[in-house]
């Protein structure tokens, strides 16, 4: 079982990956509404907001799987 200080680290890494996760979508989002104001297609930047989102979907549940780690470890 990995030690406290190495979970914590994890814990770290998953943070700051949820947060560039959630600044790239909020970015891809901003150009999907600049394509649609524009009247251009947004099927390839929809499919890579989807790909994003379920990325950081992942990333939150890798994050909570952590946190159960690092709550029984600290028992």
């Amino acid at each position: 079982m990995p030690d406290l200080a190495t979970e914590r680290a994890h814990l770290a890494q998953a943070e700051r990956d949820i947060a560039e996760g959630e600044k790239r979508i909020f970015r891809q989002e901003e150009l999907l509404a600049h394509l649609r104001s524009q009247d251009q297609s947004t099927t390839e930047a929809e499919t890579l907001l989807r790909v994003l989102q379920e990325t950081l979907e992942g990333w939150k549940a890798h994050r909570e799987q952590i946190l159960r780690v690092l709550g029984h470890q600290e028992r």
